[in-house]
């Protein structure tokens, strides 16, 4: 506590700028998009500089265990096993909610997909675009006899866990076959690293279809298609559908945070969305390192969820952000 006390008082007399904290993460490209607006942001009004590489979930996890960046992140919680192997005392901060969007290069813009269709799809199953199963769901659109391309991420991902989660939750068959995780045993198909690179691999290959964050469907271009929720609805991946799926998740979120939100019921929730996480150790050893990313992550509370909605994510319901901020609040800074 003396040496904070001392650091700080250093600051006020010499000025912020020469005691200029970094800090490095790395993770998810599912919220790429967001961190790198509040990043920018934070370092203009804070002079925080924050580097971030996004790896992929997986990625961030390992580099976060290791020790190797001050927090990591992902849209897969951690595992009781992983948060073990990465000392014991993590803290899942859930920071904004996202929607995977089905994106197809096949000319497509107003597709319709069941649950059970988009699995059969990924398990090779369903092989051109014109097969009678895709037909029954859209009798008003002229489907190309065209051979559908399946995309998907070749990196251990947490838009990858997001999704596979949602096809086990609706398809006993893939639930049996494939399961969910960050990195599964993909049937067919060909990948794509990170969000961007299934976003690229669906441009580029006519017939394509992929999944990404909304975002990044949106920024390339990518027509999306509406998917039926439990509740019988064909629902596009959209910000308000997202607050859907995110207002119906919460109510039974662990103390932790650690909630997966896909399949949520509602008749206006998108069924493939999922809450994105910092991952931050409770116990923060290094005094300056620590109250600069407790800082930071107040921020992304207040000020760092209004930009949410322009980027296409949802921000966090108000109940769960008041329990986020009282969790911040509890890490421990020497």
């Amino acid at each position: 506590m003396l040496k904070k006390l001392l650091f700080l008082s250093l600051m006020v007399l010499l000025g912020t700028q020469a005691f200029a904290v970094t800090l490095n993460g790395a993770g998810a490209t599912f919220p790429y998009p967001i961190y790198s607006r509040w990043f920018s942001d934070y370092n203009g009004e804070k002079g925080v500089q924050i580097n971030y590489a996004p790896i992929g979930s997986g990625g961030g996890i390992r580099q976060f265990t290791a020790g190797v960046v001050d927090f990591g992140a992902s849209d897969a919680p951690m595992s009781d096993s992983e948060i073990s192997k990465a000392g014991g005392d993590v803290q899942h901060i859930p920071t904004v909610a996202g929607a995977v969007a089905v994106v197809n290069n096949a000319g497509i813009k107003d597709l319709q997909l069941d649950g059970e269709t988009l699995a059969a799809i990924y398990m090779g199953e369903i092989k051109k675009w014109n097969d009678d199963k895709i037909a029954a769901l859209n009798p008003d659109i002229k489907l190309p006899n065209l051979d559908i391309t399946v995309v998907y991420r070749s990196d251990s991902s947490g838009t990858t866990n997001i999704f596979t989660n949602y096809l086990s939750a609706v398809s006993t068959a893939w639930a049996a076959k494939v399961g969910a995780d960050k990195s599964v045993g993909w049937p067919v198909g060909v990948g794509g690293k990170g969000n961007p690179g299934v976003a690229g691999a669906v441009k580029n290959n006519e017939g394509a279809i992929g999944y990404v964050e909304l975002a990044y469907a949106e920024t390339n271009g990518l027509a999306t298609a509406k998917i039926k929720n439990r509740a019988g609805k064909f629902v596009a991946p959209t910000v308000d559908s997202t607050v859907a799926a995110a207002a119906g998740g919460i109510r039974r979120m662990p103390s932790d945070f650690r909630a997966m939100i896909v399949n949520q019921p509602g008749a206006d929730a998108y069924p493939i969305c999922g809450f994105t996480w910092l991952l931050v150790h409770k116990k923060q050893t290094n005094s300056e390192k620590g109250q600069a990313l407790v800082d930071f992550l107040n921020w992304a509370m207040t000020k760092g969820q209004k930009s949410a909605s322009s980027l296409y994510y949802a921000p966090l319901p108000e109940t769960l952000k008041a329990k986020v901020q009282a969790a911040i609040n509890n890490i421990s800074v020497e």
